[in-house]
């Protein structure tokens, strides 16, 4: 199963100066798991499609920091 935040813990050396962060976050976008364009996929109004920056529900992603609720409805 996949998930839309991926997580890393960055290597830290014994003589870095600064206190090192013990993991880091980013965000997967939903096109890299669709492998090609579906006919027929849901669209957003003219003026949603303009708002949320694409035409298709399937590819548009909200981005929620690390620390915020989960609000995303396919989790």
């Amino acid at each position: 199963m996949y998930t839309w935040r991926k997580s890393y813990a960055p290597y830290s050396g014994p003589f870095d100066p600064c206190r090192p962060i013990p993991k880091k976050t980013f965000v997967t976008p939903p096109n890299i798991y669709l492998g090609f364009q579906p006919a027929n996929l849901p669209q957003f109004s003219p003026k949603e499609a303009l708002c949320t920056g694409t035409l298709w529900k399937a590819f548009y992603d909200p981005y929620y920091g690390p620390y915020e609720p989960q609000k995303r409805e396919g989790s």
